[in-house]
Order: C-alpha cells, then sequence, then structure tokens
C-alpha cells in the first residue's frame, strides 16, 4: 500500500490503548481529506509489521512519502501538528 500512494500516513495502534482511542477522531479527520492515504495497523494482529518499522510503543504514527519512511512520531498529537507534517510531503 505505501508504494502505490504519494503520502501515507500509518497508525499503529492497540485497542487498549487509551491515547489511541484519544487519537482516533485526529486520524479519522486526516482520513477523510485527499492530502494523504491514511491506514490504521493493529500491532497486537500485525505484531510483524510493527516490529519491522521498530514501533516500540503506541500510538506511533509512521509518515511515508513516495514509498520511503520520513517521519515517526510517537504518542498523542494534535491535528494541526500532523496535517502540517503532512502538507510537508504532499504535492499540490
Amino acid at each position: 500500500m505505501v508504494a502505490e500512494h504519494d503520502v501515507v500516513l500509518a497508525d499503529f495502534h492497540a485497542d487498549w490503548c487509551g491515547p489511541c482511542r484519544m487519537l482516533d477522531p485526529v486520524v479519522e479527520t486526516l482520513a477523510a481529506e485527499p492530502v494523504a492515504t491514511v491506514t490504521k495497523v493493529d500491532v497486537d494482529a500485525d505484531q510483524q509489521l510493527a516490529q519491522s518499522y521498530g514501533v516500540r510503543g503506541v500510538p506511533t504514527l509512521v509518515l511515508f512519502t513516495d514509498g520511503e519512511q520520513a517521519e515517526e512520531v510517537v504518542g498523542m498529537q494534535g491535528e494541526e501538528r500532523l496535517r502540517s507534517q503532512i502538507e510537508r510531503y504532499a504535492e499540490w
């Protein structure tokens, strides 16, 4: 999926994670916008993928551009900060 889109935001999360649930509305808002493709990865269901990206805590948000990992942020993030990071890589 990452290679198929210009900008992808991967949300590594877990159902039992409180901050992940708090971040859900922010991620859903960003997913509704055309700037980036958003995907959610449940670290419990896909441990191997999470491990391959070095995810040690949740929530972890990994931003990919042109198929390559560009940025990673861990913990609760505000919508404006995430939007700003995504827009740095989006081609208008």
